[in-house]
């Protein structure tokens, strides 16, 4: 099953996307978004920016454990990952957001059915 991103509401009326796994685990996590159209292009910048190893800043959180983010072309920040328990599971995050983001679809769970 491809990947896909998810674009939803926010609690605060702003809009947020997930980029998820064929296996539907979450693999980054967007910023927040005034605009929905804004949020369709941190999409298109994670599509272009997410098959470049050098776009993915590797960090390590106060308790230890690492994490990634995915900064666009200016050093800005598209998303992170969630923390993982080793360098290694976070590597295969990171693998994960390369092979996924390019042909994944959008998923809108902003529009009402």
């Amino acid at each position: 099953m491809p990947g896909k991103f998810v674009l939803a509401l926010a609690k605060n009326g702003e809009f947020t996307f997930n980029l998820k796994a064929g296996n539907s685990q979450t693999i980054l996590t967007s910023e927040t978004y005034k605009a929905k159209k804004s949020a369709l292009n941190g999409i298109e910048s994670v599509r272009t920016n997410g098959v470049m190893d050098e776009h993915f800043e590797r960090r390590v959180a106060k308790d230890g454990r690492p994490y990634f983010v995915l900064k666009a072309s200016n050093g800005q920040e598209i998303g992170r990952s969630q923390m993982y328990a080793s360098s290694a599971t976070m590597e295969k995050g990171i693998a994960s957001v390369k092979n996924n983001a390019q042909n994944a679809v959008v998923e809108d769970t902003t529009v009402e059915a």
